[in-house]
């Protein structure tokens, strides 16, 4: 392999990968990984792993990546942000909601407009669904533009795992983000869902709908899901059900919790269980609180950092662990740090409404992608707040 550049940052283990890739394609700093699982069985990295550096050279112009013999280290250099016209077929080991953490984050940056279609595992036990995407990533990303010239999200085909055959197709147009004082998350007024069955009987997916359903009854009266049936070829190759629940609240705040059953042999799970099991998770939700779904936090975060030079401050519900460390990559990459205080509403303490939430403050960098990629000016010119933690780097 190449010599390190001088300015290029080294991290150690496989662990968020996605961020410090995402990272460095928005600020144009070059970076290296190394020993990648190199004292396990299968050292080096994994298909999907090497799918979504395939993906990143499709969004990317210049960009220039070497891997050594075993796949336990590589360096990576991002070139520019173009965005355009990309198909990718995604690593059937994640579903696409891997991909779409990326697509959502460098979506907002690229020069060009974004037209993605992804084909793969819509629905799996391990990422978001694609329907959460559809629903709460979706309203993340309108929290933070300044006018919505037509954000698209169509799901095509479903596919779940083993094979796949899922398919999505996003067109994201030229966005520009604005600072956001968004503290109010306002009261559920509404719950909806989707339940799909896919070569399997369709009773499956109506006892999910009779059981989710009454479920959330016991809460408030607007409930509405809907079954989704797709058949042939629409229903992908493996056989499989589940669904989706999106709570929306009084000021537009949408949060979803989403389950699956791949049989066999989790056909042992009947519907009216997987029923409850996605309300509770919604219920868990809800309860969890904040402006922003907890699955998409760290996406916030990051529209908070590279928006317009203005202080932002936003409701969240506790930090996740995977926000946590990418608030860390933040203060490593960008140079910039938030603050972070306990936030009560008023009425918390009378009607002791869900956990405990944190008021998140920092102001934007004023991100402008470049030919070569990279902020307008310098990184270490951002203001400071106080963080969290001190960088601890992972294994």
């Amino acid at each position: 392999m190449k010599k390190h550049k001088p300015n290029m940052l080294s991290f150690n283990g496989s662990n968020f990968m996605r961020q410090r890739l995402i990272l460095s394609v928005l600020t144009g700093k070059a970076i290296s990984i190394s020993n990648i699982r190199s004292t396990d069985t299968e050292p080096g990295l994994r298909e999907y792993e090497v799918n979504l550096l395939r993906l990143l050279d499709k969004i990317t112009n210049g960009t220039w990546l070497e891997v050594n013999e075993t796949g336990t280290s590589f360096m990576f250099s991002p070139g520019a942000l173009t965005g355009g016209v990309i198909h990718h077929e995604c690593s059937k080991l994640r579903g696409i909601g891997y991909y779409l953490e990326v697509i959502f984050a460098l979506a907002p940056f690229c020069k060009k407009p974004l037209t993605a279609t992804l084909k793969g595992v819509t629905n799996n036990q391990v990422d978001p669904s694609v329907d959460s995407f559809k629903s709460a990533g979706v309203s993340v990303l309108k929290q933070f533009v300044v006018i919505d010239p037509g954000i698209e999200f169509h799901i095509k085909k479903r596919g779940l795992e083993p094979d796949g055959g899922g398919e999505v197709h996003l067109h994201f147009p030229k966005l520009k983000l604005k600072a956001v004082q968004v503290k109010d998350m306002g009261k559920i007024k509404k719950v909806r869902g989707t339940a799909f069955a896919v070569k399997v009987s369709p009773a499956l997916a109506n006892r999910f709908v009779t059981t989710a359903k009454g479920e959330m009854l016991k809460f408030l009266p607007n409930v509405f899901i809907m079954s989704d049936l797709m058949k042939g070829s629409a229903g992908g190759y493996s056989p499989g059900y589940g669904g989706c629940l999106i709570a929306e609240t009084t000021t537009g705040v949408v949060v979803s919790a989403d389950v699956s059953c791949l049989p066999p042999p989790a056909a042992r799970q009947v519907p009216e269980e997987l029923g409850k099991t996605c309300a509770s998770l919604l219920l868990e939700a809800i309860s969890r609180g904040g402006v922003v779904d907890s699955n998409f936090q760290s996406l916030a975060c990051l529209y908070l950092t590279f928006t317009s030079t203005d202080i932002s401050q936003i409701v969240l519900g506790p930090l996740s662990p995977y926000t946590i460390e990418f608030i860390r990559h933040l203060r490593l990459f960008v140079g910039i740090m938030f603050k972070l205080e306990p936030y009560v509403e008023a009425d918390d303490d009378v009607l002791n409404v869900g956990t405990n939430k944190v008021l998140l403050s920092g102001v934007g960098v004023g991100y402008h992608n470049l030919p070569r990629g990279g902020a307008s000016r310098s990184l270490s010119t951002y203001s400071h707040f106080n963080f969290l933690a001190e960088w601890t780097d992972d294994n």
